[in-house]
This record gives structure tokens, sequence and C-alpha cells, in this order.
């Protein structure tokens, strides 16, 4: 594919029924938000919510952009960071787009990251039993993960995202052009994300990173390209089971123990944010799946490899801090949403490209591979 064709604006179309929509990727959206808005929503108002991060970088933008097409804005600015997704700031949301009479036809927009867009989504679903939503992720994390889905909602003292409703978005804007605001930390975090679209069942893709990985770092045609596949192969699974009551919860390879290791880290981003969780955890399945004589060894070591090529964290030792014991760990596993009757689920894997759900896992299986790798 010629460079110019890789460089052009992607449309990769959720197709479910009523409820479809459209995943927009390319440099410049966020200044044509209001035109793209307009045209697939009647409402004439909109409540905008970001972070402190991004709203000093592209709210102004934004509100300019709405306004242009007709749409009367309103904006809410939320401390960043994952501790912004509590029932608090929730109750904040709500009261605020109450307070401004938003109405079913009017947009609540998310522009921010995963929390911003988890938070917000879960608003919208529930404010006046639902109300027209917009994602504009601003992290790579959340242009190919978080915004594309419907999964929405906060953490609860037990455990990350164990309340929260399916809310599928009316429109997701991902603008490549602010990626380039992102700290190389960031980046490494949402690549994890792209990665895990190739260990799930696209081998190729993964060898495709492999080889594209700094291209895809540095911008341009790959990182366009590596957005897109990752946006269409979640899209492709959520079409196929919305609501993960089978293979959805395969886009969670890495997860169950990467969720884990940030609820033990209390969700400080000093030590852990969400993507090097993933990072570790993909290891950690790989390795797992290998300890049971499911997969190679070999292939634990090549995620290993390309992960800490990139500059992610591919063991436990590499978070700061303590970690408690395995028992503690394999306890947080168990408030896990894929536990089902009690069992623990994982996602593991026959070889890279070749993952499965691995329903009613010995917990003394995990508990002795935990206590392994702490030591």
């Amino acid at each position: 594919m010629a460079e110019n064709q890789q460089n052009a604006e992607r449309v990769i179309h959720v197709p479910l029924g009523e409820r479809a929509y459209d995943i927009l990727i390319g440099s410049g959206l966020i200044g044509r938000a209001g035109g793209e808005i307009s045209t697939r929503i009647k409402g004439r108002k909109a409540a905008i919510v970001t972070d402190e991060n991004v709203g000093p970088l592209y709210l102004e933008e934004l509100m300019d952009s709405l306004q242009a097409d007709g749409i009367e804005a309103i904006s809410l600015t939320l401390p960043a960071g994952e501790k912004t997704k509590s029932f608090d700031h929730l109750q904040k949301v709500c009261d605020v787009l109450l307070e401004a009479r938003i109405e079913r036809n009017d947009t609540v927009i998310a522009l921010g990251g995963g929390v911003i867009g988890d938070l917000t989504g879960f608003a919208a679903g529930i404010v006046r039993r639902g109300v027209r939503f917009v994602q504009i992720p601003t992290s790579l994390l959340s242009q190919v993960d978080s915004s594309v889905g419907g999964k929405t909602g906060i953490n609860a003292r037990q455990g990350k995202n164990l309340v929260g409703i399916f809310n599928q978005p009316d429109l997701v804007l991902a603008d490549t052009g602010v990626l380039n605001s992102l700290s190389e930390r960031e980046f490494r975090a949402g690549y994890a994300e792209v990665a895990k679209y190739g260990l799930i069942d696209q081998p190729d893709f993964f060898a495709w990173l492999e080889g594209n990985w700094r291209e895809v770092f540095a911008g341009g045609a790959a990182r366009t390209e590596a957005i897109a596949r990752s946006c269409q192969a979640k899209a492709d699974v959520v079409v196929a089971d919305e609501r993960e009551n089978g293979r959805r919860a395969l886009l969670n390879l890495g997860h169950t123990f990467g969720h884990a290791l940030e609820a033990v880290t209390r969700y400080d981003s000093s030590r852990l944010v969400h993507g090097e969780g993933v990072a570790i955890g993909m290891v950690l399945a790989h390795e797992f799946s290998a300890r049971l004589n499911l997969a190679s060894p070999d292939d634990g070591k090549r995620v290993e490899a390309h992960l800490r090529e990139v500059g992610l964290p591919t063991r436990i030792s590499q978070i700061p801090g303590e970690i408690p014991s395995a028992e503690i760990l394999l306890d947080a596993m168990g408030q896990d949403k894929k536990v089902k009757a009690g069992k623990l689920t994982f996602i593991l894997t026959h070889g890279i490209g070749q993952s499965f759900v691995a329903d009613d896992v010995p917990p003394s299986e995990v508990l002795s591979f935990l206590t392994e790798k702490l030591a």
C-alpha cells in the first residue's frame, strides 16, 4: 500500500444494528469534531468531560469546533489518573449533566484517555437512562482499546472496573495527531494493547509489529496502520460477542494478572500503569501456558523479548516498591470480572496468536506459579 494511502483517514464501521457506529482514525479530527457530530446526532447541546492534562491542550479547539457547527457546549475538567474512576467522580459528572439539562438527544463527549472514557461513558449511559455519547480518545491505549466496544465503568475498593455498564458510543474520533503529545511511557503503555491483538489471534500482525514497531512509535503511516488494524480486530470481536459471553473474553489476554498487579499497587501510576500491567500479564500468561504444557516456552521468550525491546516492563520484579505475597495476588484475581461460580478463568495460549479461554484453572497451580515468579 502506498504511503499516502496509509496516511489517509481510515474508517472502521462497527455493525451493531441500531447501535452501529464509526471509528474515524486520522490527524486533525478534533478540529472537525463539530461537523462529524452534527451530521450524526440531532441534539444541539453537548457536555465535554476531560482531565487536567488533556483539557489545556485540546478543550478549546474542541469547543470552537462544536460552536462553529451550532452546538452549545459546556465542559467539566477532572483530576487526571486512575483514581478518578470512582463513585465520587461519577456522581460529580452526573450532577453536572443534570444541572446542564443535557437531554437524551444531546451529546456527552469524553475527551481524554481510558479513565475519562470509561467514567464518562458510564455517566452517559445512566443519566436519563441514556444520552448520546461520543469518544474522543487522546491516548494510544484508549484509541485502540477502551474507546471501542462499549465497556464503561469505574473501579471499586474490591478491584478494577467492577461497577459499570455496556454503553456503545455513537462515534469514536481517534485523532492520531494528539499522540505526539504523549510521553514515551504513555505511548509504550498503549502499545502493549496493540501487541495484544497480534497475540490473541493474528500472528502475522504480531510479526509485522516486531519488524515495524519503531515506525509505529515514530508516527505516520505505520502508526495509522497499527491503530486501524487494532480497532478492526476489536470491532470484529465485539460484533461477534458484544457482552463478553464467550469470544470477547480473549481481549483480556494478560489482564487477569495485570489487573491484580494494578490492584495490589493501589492504582499508583508512579509504580504501574495499565498498559505496563498488561505487558507483564501477557508474558505471565504465555509462561503459565508453558508451565501447564499448553505451549512452548519459546513463545513466552519471544513475547518478552519484543515487549522488552520496546521498553515495557515484562517482570513483576520491575515494578517499583514491595509486591505482596502470592496469596494476596491470587485473592485479587478472585475479584476479576471473568470469575464464574467462584472459579478462575484465564486467557491462555497454545502459541503466538493462538489464545483461548481456560475455565476452572486450579488455584493451586496459579499460586505455585506466582510464588515462583515472586521468588
